[in-house]
């Protein structure tokens, strides 16, 4: 019989918005008066103008969102669950907010660092729990470890359907958006950090756009030092090259072509990351509202 566990996830977190009516410029907290968990999608949505985004300052306190493992690490039914208080399954893609205010966003670590495990939240099962990756029936490895905190931004995502003009015509790979998290701490799976964006990698796999973020968590002790690309070039000298060679080259001992970058190959900035987020969480705001198909992706 499968194992559950219990345990609390350290957040800021506990609720998402009802449906917002007026923009909120990216750097600004918007408040929100009715809170959610609903699984309905229409009052989870998120609304957005150009570059501008419409989020919850909801109220949190660490400790409300639980995780629930079901089964044993390593085996093809392990799930990781995010629950609220009262039990009710949530999920870590759609029912927790993006933005927290004055450019802080949530982060799902996925992956810890300094593990090879290839998780992720499964983004076609009801309230997409995260998962180990498989292909062929078969629990899916980096070749080595990953070197940072791997996992996602909520209420985001890449559209397949969208072309990017600014990096080669490629189509979004139909996931929420990737953060590396470069801070000392080794994080769990289904652990919830406040983090702030630093920079963007334009990563393009088996021509698929597949945004990289890089961020730090707000707690890490050099996190004051550090609030654009430049800074984390001072910082955490070679991090972003590190990073880059990392997701070019992790295909490559399995006998598929190194990834490329577009961008001049090149980190962006940070506002060139915000503009990512911004647009990405605007994609997501289509396909929750069913604006664009969904497919086998779940809502729930």
């Amino acid at each position: 019989m499968a194992t559950a566990r219990v345990m609390a996830a350290a957040t800021n977190a506990t609720a998402s918005c009802l449906l917002l009516k007026r923009p909120t410029p990216l750097s600004q907290q918007s408040h929100c008066k009715n809170l959610c968990f609903g699984n309905n999608s229409s009052q989870r949505l998120v609304l957005l103008s150009s570059r501008r985004l419409f989020s919850c300052n909801a109220i949190y306190n660490p400790g409300d969102f639980q995780i629930k493992e079901e089964g044993q690490p390593e085996t093809l039914d392990y799930r990781v669950f995010f629950l609220d208080n009262s039990g009710k399954r949530l999920s870590p893609w759609h029912d927790i907010p993006l933005q927290l205010g004055d450019g802080v966003f949530n982060f799902v670590a996925e992956i810890p660092k300094e593990s090879s495990a290839k998780m992720e939240v499964a983004t076609d099962e009801q309230f997409t729990p995260i998962k180990q990756d498989t292909k062929k029936g078969k629990l899916r490895y980096y070749p080595y470890n990953i070197n940072w905190n791997y996992g996602l931004l909520p209420q985001t995502w890449e559209d397949p359907s969208s072309a990017n003009s600014e990096v080669e015509e490629a189509f979004g790979d139909n996931d929420p958006v990737d953060v590396v998290e470069i801070g000392e701490k080794r994080r769990k799976i289904g652990e919830i950090l406040k983090v702030k964006p630093l920079a963007a990698l334009a990563m393009i796999d088996e021509g698929e756009l597949d945004w990289k973020i890089v961020a730090i968590s707000l707690d890490d002790p050099r996190a004051s030092l550090v609030h654009d690309v430049d800074d984390v070039e001072k910082h955490f000298p070679g991090t972003l090259t590190a990073i880059r060679n990392w997701f070019r080259d992790y295909k490559v001992p399995d006998g598929k072509p190194a990834n490329k970058f577009g961008l001049g190959n090149k980190p962006t900035n940070k506002d060139y990351a915000l503009k990512i987020i911004a647009e990405t969480n605007e994609s997501w705001a289509k396909l929750v509202k069913r604006s664009i198909p969904a497919g086998e992706l779940s809502l729930v």
